[in-house]
């Protein structure tokens, strides 16, 4: 019995084992969960992203929208998300076996949905539920331009964003100045992930837009790394503190890794050349479901273009000969023959760069977040001045061999600038010389802090580092003062510019209707200017690029602290009110005080939305506009002239009258209408007017012809032509209305299109009053703000812009077609068209710029895309216009229009921008091309 006993336990307990095993293997067995994705049309999505919640398994739909993801035995959440469609999440239990789920995604107008940061401290809402009006592009927006950089391709998406590559302009080659609603590129705040992002240490102090001004490299940011871009088109300094007077702008970084992506592109213009060429490696990873690190590498490498122009031989000879039809007339006619261009080489600058970004968060624990993000670039140009022909300016046999060019001899004894000291022969085989310049430029920005929610209340402390170097060479010159003894290549300095930002900021949605959020902002910025090599400053400097003096150089910093508080409170669930207060103090000037109402009120089941807000902000004065004193040589007349700037704070500028610099004060109103009749379908219109007080200029050119004046005394000494400063000038008033619609997801055949109209019309863009010119500088019949200055300010940016794009998506292809209308500039260019542009316009005239992108996705890894940027290659054109009857004089024949046409372009070197001025670019038609690889 006992032996029957334990047989029977035997074999209860070996039934028992089997099934536990059974169970087990059933459990850890790996079964699949499959399906298609579809639109709501019933056609197969290639590339949708799928994932299983927090966990890092996840896949992407193949051409044929199948997919097929392992999982075990257990409940899971499974999400399903493509760009264009709104993403969903299926609960999907696995038991036994393989599971089929097949999906289907709907359009959607994702910017209309997406959560977005800018706009209200207190809370985030979505574009539709805004008070003020904010654009969203998202990455696959700008790719679709096909630009090499980030600053371009917003040139060709947003309507009140204006940029221009302006040849010649020496350290402008580095980054080219842009701007928001014609305001300059101080007054638009950038922000990486809603921390502020470090200025770059370069003053533009050339006649291009945003002269005297500094700004944000956005060119330098990886645009592979940005996830979307967030623009909020309203003064917002109560919110975020200075330069927030024409708009905020927050990039967004990629977060949750989905996939590696190797992006490859190149590109050349019709002519041949500017041949562009770039890698780029995006990819990360997940950290289970604690969090996630997302990198970007990109290394490009774009060559000149050049687009020289031939030199008009009359305004050649008017500009450098006797007008006798002497020796040197004949030495202008002579070298001309040989070179039609004059060797002159107009062009953009030659390119390398190499773009960092990183963006990572991990959960400390179910209420706590580390986070940090950075960005680093290293980028080094190369350009050319003008060319320096032998009847303008001579080497000393410092950069040329007289066995140059077979000998030949364009240079007389009559003809050489320094005839006591050279002997005509040492010019046999000369024929001019380029000075290069050469910009190396250091970009970083970083931020570490945590986040977290506590009873309700969000807090976010965190710790942000920016800086930006630039360090100038130039070579082939010479320094005329320094006779044979010149170096031929010169280290004229150049500039630093860094802070340092703490943030603290917290919010809490006290109920449904009201919000609160309050925070405080510290702030250390240093600016550095160091001196050039010695060579590179003495005497007239380094011809081209003129060094940064010793005595000039050196270290300046300030610090500055913030408070804000915001409350947001939803009336009824249509009605909302947001109001913020700011206080700031800094220690170079003392405080400022600023606020902002806003509303909006939703009609028709959120169908119309009316919004509005009304105003205050303020523009600290960068430490670059305090501090920064050099001289500078301008191409006047066909003459390199000195001009010295001093600081505010410099002997000169106290002797002069000219005060300490302080805060630009604004008043914004904005007022817009939100139409939504359909998911489909978006518009609206907005009105805005912006009014600057105590606007900082840079002045006008001053001189004086008295040498025993106060003026001519300080110019004398200084050993410069004229003096240039920076003053609290003038007050402006901008006015204009933008507007958006957008038509998307619309069957057309077998595939979708959609359709977006963008536009924005200035109104008016006008100085206010009489500019506040200090006493010695009315004495010497002068004005801080001349003719010119005032042309820039106000007609230098396109009147209107708008953006017509369309977008066809059909199977595998996809198709993106944009019109964009420049309208019309003008600008008055004395220094170059002489006093003749007092009453004469250069007009720029509308102009439409059409750009084509062709893709197709051979798998759902592998794609590529055909971009032709300015498709029927049209170049900017310009006409003389008489403002009255001294203008219509001064070109009442061919010979005088095209004698000042020449002045203006140097003699046709420039025949197709002018000296200055353009709203797009004069190199024509570019072809590039991108291949995408996912792994």
């Amino acid at each position: 019995m006992q032996n029957n006993y334990n047989l029977g336990r035997i074999l209860r307990l070996t039934v028992a084992l089997s099934s536990i095993i059974g169970t087990l293997s059933t459990a850890w067995a790996q079964f699949a969960i499959k399906g298609v994705v579809r639109d709501d049309k019933n056609n197969p999505l290639p590339g949708v992203s799928i994932v299983l919640a927090k966990t890092t398994t996840g896949t992407t739909t193949d051409a044929q929208g199948a997919y097929s993801l392992k999982a075990g035995n257990g409940s899971y959440k499974v999400s399903y998300s493509f760009i264009g469609f709104t993403a969903i999440t299926k609960d999907v239990t696995v038991s036994g076996g393989d599971v089929e789920v097949d999906v289907q995604l709907q359009p959607s107008t994702a910017s209309l949905s997406e959560v977005i940061v800018v706009g209200s401290r207190a809370s985030q809402r979505t574009v539709t539920d805004s008070p003020v009006p904010i654009d969203v592009l998202s990455a696959s927006e700008l790719r679709t331009t096909g630009q090499p950089t980030f600053d371009r391709s917003l040139q060709y998406r947003v309507p009140s964003f204006n940029t221009v590559n302006t040849p010649v302009n020496d350290a402008t080659t580095l980054l080219d100045p842009w701007e928001l609603r014609n305001m300059g590129p101080s007054r638009t705040l950038i922000l990486v992930n809603g921390k502020r992002k470090n200025l770059s240490s370069l003053l533009y102090v050339q006649f291009s837009p945003g002269r005297g001004e500094t700004g944000v490299d956005i060119s330098g940011i990886p645009q592979q790394a940005i996830k979307r871009v967030e623009i909020l088109r309203d003064g917002a300094s109560a919110q975020y503190g200075s330069d927030a007077i024409a708009g905020v702008m927050n990039i967004i970084l990629k977060d949750k890794f989905d996939y590696t992506s190797l992006d490859v592109n190149t590109g050349v213009t019709s002519q041949g050349d500017g041949a562009m060429y770039s890698i780029a490696l995006n990819g990360g990873s997940n950290l289970s479901s604690k969090g996630f690190v997302n990198y970007t590498a990109e290394f490009m490498k774009q060559n000149s273009a050049v687009r020289s122009g031939i030199v008009d031989v009359p305004t050649e000879i008017a500009t450098f000969g006797d007008g006798t039809g002497g020796p040197q007339d004949q030495l202008i006619k002579a070298y001309l023959k040989d070179y039609p261009t004059a060797n002159n080489i107009n062009g953009t600058g030659d390119t390398r760069a190499a773009k960092f970004a990183l963006n990572a968060g991990v959960s400390l624990n179910d209420n706590l977040q580390l986070y940090g993000n950075g960005a680093f670039i290293a980028k080094r140009v190369e350009s050319f001045a003008n060319y320096r022909t032998p009847y303008w300016r001579q080497d000393r046999g410092l950069l040329h061999s007289v066995t140059d060019n077979g000998g030949k001899n364009y240079l007389t004894q009559a003809t050489l600038a320094f005839p006591t000291q050279d002997n005509v022969d040492m010019y046999r085989g000369y024929i001019g010389y380029v000075p290069t310049f050469e910009g190396d430029m250091i970009d970083y920005n970083a931020t570490l802090g945590v986040k977290g929610e506590t009873n309700g209340w969000k807090h976010d402390v965190s710790l942000t580092t920016g800086y930006n170097s630039q360090v100038y060479t130039v070579d082939n010159t010479v320094n005329r003062t320094l006779g044979k003894a010149s170096p031929t290549r010169f280290k004229p300095g150049g500039y630093s510019f860094g802070h340092i930002v703490g943030n603290i900021d917290i919010s809490k949605q006290v109920n449904e209707k009201l919000g609160i959020a309050f925070g405080m902002e510290a702030r250390s910025e240093k600016y550095t200017i160091t001196a050039g090599d010695t060579a590179s400053y003495s005497g007239e400097g380094s011809n081209s690029f003129p060094g940064l003096a010793a005595v000039n150089a050196g270290s300046n910093q300030r610090f500055n602290i913030g408070a804000y508080f915001d409350l947001s409170y939803d009336i009824t669930k249509d009605f909302l009110v947001n109001g913020t207060f700011r206080t700031e103090n800094y220690s170079d000037f003392g405080s400022a005080n600023v606020w902002k109402l806003s509303s909006r009120y939703k009609i028709a089941d959120d169908k119309i939305v009316l919004r509005a807000s009304a105003s205050t902000g303020f523009r600290a004065p960068t430490l670059h506009q305090i501090y920064a004193q050099s001289t500078q040589a301008a191409f006047v007349g066909g003459t390199i002239q000195l001009s010295g700037l001093f600081n505010n704070r410099s002997a000169q500028a106290r002797a002069l009258g000219i005060p300490a610099l302080t805060p630009e004060n604004s008043t914004n109103i904005t007022a817009g209408i939100a139409l939504n009749p359909s998911k489909n379908l978006s518009i609206s219109l907005d009105y805005y007017s912006i009014n600057v007080k105590n606007r900082i200029v840079y002045s006008s050119s001053i001189s004086s012809s008295d040498p025993k004046s106060l003026l001519g005394g300080i110019l004398q000494q200084a050993g410069v032509r004229t003096i240039q400063f920076f003053i609290n000038g003038i007050e402006t008033t901008t006015q204009g209305l933008d507007y958006v619609i957008s038509y998307r997801n619309l069957p057309a055949g077998q595939g979708r299109i959609g359709f977006n109209l963008a536009g924005n019309f200035v109104l008016d863009n006008r100085i206010d009053g009489a500019p506040a010119d200090p006493a010695a500088i009315k004495a010497a019949g002068s004005s801080i703000l001349n003719t010119q200055i005032r042309s820039l300010l106000t007609e230098s940016r396109p009147r209107y812009k708008s953006i017509l794009g369309i977008d066809y998506s059909l199977g595998k292809w996809n198709m993106n077609l944009n019109n964009t209308l420049f309208g019309s500039t003008s600008f008055q260019d004395l220094d170059n068209g002489g006093s003749a542009m007092e009453n004469i316009k250069a007009v720029f005239k509308p102009a439409v710029v059409t750009d084509l992108s062709l893709g197709y996705m051979f798998s759902k890894n592998i794609s590529a895309t055909v971009n032709v940027n300015n498709l029927l290659n049209v170049l900017p054109k310009w006409d003389l216009v008489a403002q009255n009857e001294k203008g219509s004089q001064a070109i009442n024949t061919p010979e005088k229009e095209s004698l000042l046409r020449g002045f203006l372009g140097f003699s046709g070197r420039y025949s197709i921008l002018g000296y200055n001025g353009s709203q797009f670019s004069q190199l024509g038609t570019m072809f590039n091309a991108n291949l995408n690889i996912k792994f």
